[in-house]
């Protein structure tokens, strides 16, 4: 199945439950990140999230037969993909969400679009510049300014974990385009490389996170909210939600599915002001309401329907090319 032979017509009710739950699924995610960075450093809470998620996705692949890709190339590229796709934005937004509100962390992976189509069009030269995009492109540019608030000024601690989760976004700019390049032509199911891509960042991560933050805690020594929090990011975000997103692609098409985009910064936003009780400053959600005013104008969204990148928290390569998600 790709992005070109699935149906963008479909009754709402056979989609739009599903549609909602990723969003809402997606969208908590940053709730989860902020409860979990209290008692846990951001590379462990990655390394705990990632391999929860390796094993979700693992039963599923069983359940279903399928099997992990076989060939050396894939597994070759699948380090990139998981380095820049996986281990190093799941990360960065847990730094980043020890210094700022999740619902702001929400927002800024909404800019992954716009980082994307750049480098897609500059580096891996498999998009290109259109006026259209070209404007898309301005619009989030001149949002980013926006919730960045640059007219106050820059620097301090919240300054930096903006630039942290926009560091995330930026990683996601790098991973989307290479894999669509590189990975994106395999004969593997976007659930084998989606599984094979968190077993790799898993081993990344098993790696790096004793060397930097020091033998992550055992699990017993944990709050029972910090665990269900890493349970819900590793299980929901990652294994669930990715099983829904393929729903949806096949039944409402990927155009469709794609624009779950614009519910996740909306979802992040209510959940971080009603469980945690965030605030935001004005500019933040006006700001965002034109970085996505851009996403939809670059991705065409505004005019004729047209299939556009579907998002997944581990990117499937066969079904389409994914958005992100923290």
């Amino acid at each position: 199945m790709t992005a070109d032979i699935t149906p963008d017509r479909a009754p709402a009710r056979s989609w739009l439950p599903g549609f909602l739950a990723l969003g809402v699924i997606w969208g908590s995610s940053f709730l989860f990140i902020k409860v979990g960075v209290a008692e846990l450093h951001p590379l462990h809470l990655t390394l705990y999230r990632v391999a929860t998620g390796a094993v979700t996705l693992l039963v599923v692949l069983a359940l279903l037969r399928d099997r992990l890709p076989r060939e050396p190339r894939v597994w070759a590229h699948l380090l990139v993909v998981a380095a820049f796709g996986v281990a190093l934005p799941f990360t960065l937004f847990g730094f980043g969400e020890q210094r700022v509100e999740s619902m702001l962390a929400g927002i800024w992976n909404a800019t992954t679009p716009l980082i994307v189509l750049p480098l897609a069009v500059l580096v891996f030269r498999t998009e290109r510049l259109t006026v259209r995009r070209a404007v898309g492109l301005g619009l989030g540019f001149a949002g980013v300014l926006v919730v960045l608030g640059v007219w106050e000024g820059v620097g301090g601690s919240h300054f930096t974990g903006q630039l942290m989760c926009l560091g995330a976004a930026a990683c996601y700019g790098v991973a989307i385009p290479y894999q669509k390049k590189f990975i994106a032509g395999s004969s593997y199911s976007g659930l084998s490389l989606s599984a094979a891509q968190l077993l790799v960042a898993t081993a990344q991560l098993a790696v790096v996170a004793p060397l930097v933050a020091g033998a992550p805690p055992v699990p017993t020594g944990l709050s029972a909210k910090v665990v269900a929090s890493v349970l819900a990011l590793g299980a929901l975000g990652t294994g669930l939600a990715f099983v829904i997103n393929l729903r949806n692609i096949r039944v409402a098409g990927a155009s469709t599915a794609s624009t779950v985009t614009y519910l996740i910064p909306v979802f992040a936003v209510l959940v971080g002001a009603v469980v945690l009780d965030e605030r935001m400053n004005w500019h933040q959600p006006v700001g965002a309401l034109v970085v996505l005013l851009g996403v939809a104008v670059a991705q065409g969204m505004l005019g004729r329907r047209r299939p556009g990148p579907v998002p997944a928290v581990a990117p499937a390569a066969r079904a389409a090319e994914p958005a992100a998600q923290g």
